[in-house]
This record gives structure tokens, sequence and C-alpha cells, in this order.
């Protein structure tokens, strides 16, 4: 049959392009910053070449945070060494979705930043140590 050829090949045709132009349609991927936080033994947050660390991003951003946790002198039952809680600074308010607990080793968290400009801040909700109420990070959403 001379004409199923053509069906066939219109088809196969219509399936190898398709995917292509719905890729197109649906616009560009982003790709999460990353951002890599120790959560460490001693109750402090730590990042790269930081003294003093603090994150900054901007409304909405896509984010995945690499945290590696680092067992303190205390843990909770459940095996959470150290939590990584995001509350915004003028109420104190959690942000939905970034209440996290860590277990030891790497873990990552895709997440998206605060659609709020302002200042957050981060703290540990696992009592991992004498020292556990300075585990607090400066976190700032910039619009």
């Amino acid at each position: 049959m001379p004409g199923g050829k053509k069906i066939c090949i219109g088809l196969l045709s219509t399936a190898l392009v398709w995917p292509a132009v719905a890729k197109a349609q649906a616009g560009p991927v982003t790709t999460p910053r990353v951002i890599d936080i120790v959560a460490d033994k001693d109750s402090r947050y730590k990042m790269p070449g930081q003294g003093h660390p603090e994150i900054t991003v901007k409304a909405g951003e896509s984010l995945l945070l690499r945290i590696e946790a680092r067992r303190g002198k205390t843990w909770n039952r459940d095996g959470a060494i150290h939590g990584f809680t995001l509350l915004r600074s003028k109420d104190h308010a959690k942000v939905p979705g970034w209440d996290l607990e860590l277990r030891s080793g790497k873990q990552e968290f895709p997440l998206t930043a605060p659609s709020q400009p302002g200042e957050y801040e981060v703290l540990c909700t696992v009592i991992c140590s004498d020292d556990h109420d300075g585990m607090r990070m400066k976190f700032i959403v910039v619009p």
C-alpha cells in the first residue's frame, strides 16, 4: 500500500519533532543555584570562604542546598543531629518548606527562596550542644 508508507512516515516525523517543539514552548530550564553549607559539630553553620556565613538570594530563586551535617555532642532520638529552619526576622514566623532536619553526612534540598524580600534568619532546631543557641545564620532575600 503506497499510501500507508506516507502515513507511517508522517507519524514518525511527528513523534520525532514533537518533543523538541514541546521543550521550546516550555521555555528555558533554570538550573538551581547550589549553596554549600556545613552544619558543624561545634554548633555553627559554615560556608566556604566566609568567616561569618550569610546567604543572599533573589526572591523566588531556585536553590539547591547542599548541606554536610557533622554530629555535635547531642542529637534527637530520631537521628536528626541539626536543624535548618528559616524564620522571617520581623515576626519569627517559619517559612513554609524550610524546616529541615539534618542527618549525619551530606544531604541535598531543592528549595525556592521566599518571594518576600527582606531579612531572615536560619537557626538550628535540634539541641546539638550546650552552645546550640549560637547556631544561627543571616539569610537575605533581595528583589
